[in-house]
């Protein structure tokens, strides 16, 4: 059981405590509930915008409302208690509230690493009263922004959709085109309305990425968030008369199908939520967002950032063999690659065709290898790389015997009967059978192939969830999600020096739930080289530039420029590697030497890189693509030309000495700075290059 404590190290009569390089404070009264405030100009927050919102199935809102904020438990919430506690690492705050009425007791715990303009914010909440409550929705952060209805004016929202093959489509629009000026003041009353945003099912950025930003055209102040879970969540914009609200919330009733009984004594833990403040814009405070990241992965080792090749993607397609692997072995470790990673079909026979539904034992197909699996994952192990392997852990397929062999309960179930996607069934790691049944399935792969490489894919959106020791299926989808994580920590500990990819079928399932505990993140299943750009080029806005596993296939049916730019996506993030690498011709295969001598050569800089974005996020179909990274040793800038014709492109705010990175010797762009910034000069045709600018003395700009 959960206690809370309430004993304060402060003053109640005090009103604030304040944190994150004073960026945020902490403010409070004895007649009001905790409130967040930002105290920079643009977003000075209000001080009535509670802290934690609490819905429950008896009591919603004060005052009727579709969005998020003015929750009847949540205006009566009143403090208990504000300890702090600063170390090295961070500045932690701890709010301890009550709700007198139907005794809620909240104990939220605001983080701050040193020297970060960022915080984490997560909230535990525990039943004190005597009879049970049942939770609908909890607000993980409700932020106020503005001190009038005014200040919604010039304001700019930047969201992202994202879908299977075009992930991290951001866009930035005035937030006055989804929350129209209201003249609130007239009427008397707040809005009624709001903007909001949600995932749905088990995909949680496989429609909208859990990230945006909000930046002022007025002085360049930006408010940026991430929400951390792979289930449910939603993002809440509201207006009032006295200004704006931002509600950040995991699963909810309404949108998710979730709700959580508490019984007394019983606790509930909200999912935690990031929120980062900068006087720079919108870079700046994604730039924050991605220092905090660095902090939440401190204690992972990323063993090097090494390069990886895949045998999927417009290579096997699922179809492996000795004869096309033997080659492709050879040429991944003539170019230099350390880890090769054999994807899907190694466990389904060739006769099968189309084996989805019988996947969940992941044993060796008997007759897909002349001589066995061994003697493929031998033959990397003496080419001097590490080997990978493809799984989909949380799904057993209809035909496999493992669909027999475990229980019921060991899968998500709906109304008493085990859900069904794409022939498959998904299990549920709170099982103890599903749990083992998986730690054989890990354990035996890294004994017999020496596996050190895991690819977890994850191809199927369940729904809603599953009803199994749940109050709802939203609440056993939040519960399985939080199962699976604790996993995937558990095995890394099992096995020191498994690196774990968090493939999800091409980032629908990227979050830093799960990336806190993962190494690398596929940012796309995208085939087609020239759609890929604006895809690599985005990704660092929610994922660390040397977590984003960008993929590059060069083909023997390439010309070189085309075989260079496939390369260049590829190093913008962790050069992922596939394609028929042994049917390149000698030109080609230089060049994917060439770029993965490069991703060694900046692997340790990309691992400290600050992404900004000189011609704005990129749009799905622009033209020139671009995106920079300020690294310790100058700027990496990736610039991706996709017109046919030759072109010029004015990059802005880029100064200084410029060395054409990649590919090294190779003519065709002219490029020159001035005072302005960069001016590229492209040759005929889809092409790329990446650039490095330094300074005079040899130093970042």
């Amino acid at each position: 059981m959960t206690t809370f404590t309430t004993t304060p190290d402060v003053d109640l009569r005090d009103t604030e405590r304040r944190l994150a390089a004073d960026v945020f404070d902490i403010r409070w009264s004895p007649d009001e509930p905790a409130s967040l405030i930002v105290r920079d100009s643009s977003f000075v927050g209000r001080t009535e915008v509670a802290l934690v919102e609490v819905f429950t199935a008896a009591e919603q809102r004060s005052r009727t409302s579709q969005a998020y904020f003015r929750s009847a438990v949540g205006g009566r919430l009143r403090v208990q208690g504000v300890e702090r506690d600063e170390t090295a690492a961070d500045d932690r705050i701890v709010v301890t509230q009550k709700d007198g009425r139907t005794g809620i007791e909240t104990r939220t715990v605001i983080t701050q690493p040193r020297g970060v303009g960022a915080v984490r914010v997560q909230t535990e909440l525990r039943n004190a009263g005597s009879s049970p409550v049942t939770i609908t929705a909890v607000s993980s952060l409700s932020i106020g922004f503005g001190r009038s209805e005014s200040d919604l004016d010039g304001i700019l929202l930047a969201t992202a959709d994202s879908e299977w093959l075009a992930e991290n489509r951001w866009r930035e629009v005035e937030l006055r085109q989804v929350l129209p000026m209201l003249s609130l003041a007239i009427h008397g009353q707040d809005g009624r309305g709001h903007f909001g945003l949600d995932s749905h099912g088990a995909w949680s950025s496989g429609e909208h990425i859990p990230c945006g930003v909000l930046t002022s055209t007025r002085d360049g102040i930006a408010l940026a968030w991430q929400i951390e879970t792979s289930a449910g969540w939603h993002v809440d914009l509201a207006q009032t008369a006295a200004g704006g609200i931002l509600s950040l919330l995991g699963p909810a009733d309404l949108e998710h199908q979730f709700a959580r009984e508490l019984a007394p004594g019983d606790s509930f833990l909200a999912v935690p939520v990031a929120v980062s403040v900068s006087g720079n814009g919108r870079d700046g405070a994604i730039a924050e967002l991605n220092a905090y990241r660095r902090r939440l992965r401190a204690d992972r080792d990323d063993q090097g950032f090494p390069v990886v090749y895949n045998d999927f993607m417009n290579t096997l397609m699922g179809q492996p063999s000795s004869e096309a692997l033997l080659p492709l072995i050879a040429a991944a470790a003539a170019s230099g690659v350390e880890v090769f990673c054999i994807d899907a079909g190694w466990f389904a026979e060739p006769s099968i065709g189309d084996w989805w539904s019988s996947v969940g034992a992941w044993k060796e197909a008997e007759t897909r290898f002349a001589n066995g699996l061994k003697e493929l994952t031998d033959e990397i192990l003496a080419q001097g790389m590490r080997v990978g392997l493809w799984l989909e852990p949380e799904v057993v397929g209809v035909g496999s015997a493992a669909a027999t062999s475990l229980p019921d309960d060991a899968f998500f179930q709906r109304f008493g009967q085990r859900v069904v996607e794409h022939d498959r069934y998904h299990l549920d790691f709170r099982h103890p059978a599903a749990r083992a049944h998986m730690d054989e399935v890990v354990d035996r792969l890294v004994r017999e192939y020496g596996t050190s490489y895991l690819k977890l894919d994850y191809n199927i959106n369940p729904g809603a969830g599953t009803e199994w020791l749940s109050t709802t299926a939203g609440d056993g989808l939040l519960a399985h999600s939080r199962a699976f994580r604790d996993w995937l920590i558990e095995i890394q500990q099992r096995h020191p020096g498994l690196l774990v990819e968090n493939c999800s079928s091409g980032a629908m399932r990227a979050d830093y739930s799960l990336l806190e505990v993962a190494h690398l993140q596929s940012t796309s299943d995208q085939q087609d080289f020239r759609l890929y750009p604006p895809i690599a080029a985005s990704a660092p806005v929610s994922i660390l530039p040397e977590q984003c596993g960008n993929w590059a296939y060069p083909a023997a049916d390439m010309d070189d420029e085309e075989t260079i730019f496939t390369l260049v996506t590829g190093l913008s993030g962790r050069l992922y590697l596939s394609g028929f690498l042994d049917r390149l011709r000698p030109s080609q295969r230089d060049l994917v030497a060439e770029a993965v001598s490069v991703a060694k050569q900046l692997r340790e800089d990309i691992a400290e890189a600050v992404p900004f974005w000189p011609l704005g996020l990129p749009a799905w179909d622009a033209e020139a693509v671009c995106l920079g990274l300020h690294t310790p040793h100058g700027d990496l800038v990736f610039v991706w030309d996709r017109r046919a014709d030759a072109a010029s492109i004015a990059i802005p705010g880029i100064t200084g000495e410029v060395e054409q990175l990649f590919p090294r010797d190779r003519a065709g762009w002219r490029v020159s700075t001035g005072t302005t910034g960069l001016d590229v000069r492209t040759a005929p045709g889809f092409a790329a290059r990446v650039f490095r600018i330094t300074s005079s003395r040899g130093e970042t700009r």
